[in-house]
């Protein structure tokens, strides 16, 4: 292997361990965020509020658009995403409302 090659491979070896850090840390930060989902979920259901808030989804998509945009991340995706957590934590919502009702 060339010289060349070995410092390419080690500086894409740096390049994957950040990559892995930040999925370890991506990772935690959600499980974090749907732990605290839950409990508003078995909140909802007890105070028999519905699983869905579209005025509090609609506010935090236009919030994360934006700090998106500020973070030079495509607010399309990211709005894509953060559609992905949304509809998962609804589900949850509607599944803990079933088991209280």
């Amino acid at each position: 292997m060339r010289t060349e090659d070995r410092v390419a491979d080690a500086q894409l070896d740096e390049y994957r361990q950040s990559i892995d850090n930040i999925d370890a840390a991506l990772i935690f930060l959600l499980a974090e965020r749907f732990k605290v989902t839950q409990a508003v979920g078995r909140y909802k259901a007890k105070a028999g509020l519905p699983p869905a808030d579209p005025g509090r989804e609609g506010a935090q998509i236009a919030r994360l658009r934006a700090l998106a945009q500020t973070a030079r991340l495509d607010p399309d995706f990211s709005e894509k995403f953060l559609r992905f957590v949304i509809d998962e934590v609804i589900r949850h919502h509607e599944r803990v409302r079933e088991t209280v009702e």
